[in-house]
């Protein structure tokens, strides 16, 4: 790299969407509980990382080297295109289409993954804080059997110990030796 050298996030462009489109390279598939929880982010927090993208000043179009999901969710929710009035933060790289391609594929793999056990101390946290299970399932995109595993990890009697619980069995058990 040249000593002069400046990272292209601190030259963000401002970018109507109709101006931007995918790639025909990208191997990467986002399932929908984690495509629900990118919507809910941008709603919540706004776009907070920009568009990546090469300009194609033949077409004057931009192609997303990074951030087709992020591009997506504006396209499929109405209320985000509106908030956002139709525009994408870009940050624009110039390199010839292969290492456009190596660089789509390193964004997409250096995501990371979330440690199980670290997941578990952040759901004992928001239990202890008062946050319901449906708050903690809603605002950081788990499902009811996800949420259950994590709770059982961080240890069920610290997990339920403000919960109530009903008396069902008894009921069960009374109406079994009633017969």
């Amino acid at each position: 790299m040249a000593k002069d050298f400046v990272s292209p996030v601190y030259n963000l462009v401002k970018v109507p969407i109709e101006k931007i489109q995918a790639n025909s390279y990208n191997p990467n598939n986002v399932a929908p509980p984690e495509m629900k929880l990118l919507y809910q982010s941008i709603k919540e927090d706004g776009y907070t990382m920009p568009i990546v993208c090469y300009y194609l000043e033949n077409i004057d179009r931009y192609e997303i080297v990074d951030g087709y999901h992020r591009y997506t969710t504006m396209i499929n929710h109405s209320d985000i295109y509106e908030r956002e009035k139709g525009m994408l933060p870009v940050s624009v790289i110039k390199k010839p289409i292969e290492e456009r391609m190596a660089s789509t594929i390193r964004h997409n793999r250096a995501r990371g993954s979330h440690s199980i056990e670290l997941m578990a101390n952040i759901v004992n946290e928001l239990k202890k804080s008062g946050m319901s299970n449906t708050w903690i399932m809603k605002n950081i995109g788990l499902d009811a059997d996800e949420l259950l595993r994590l709770q059982q990890l961080s240890g069920l009697q610290e997990t339920f110990k403000n919960e109530e619980f009903s008396k069902s069995w008894e009921e069960i058990e009374r109406d079994l030796f009633e017969i």
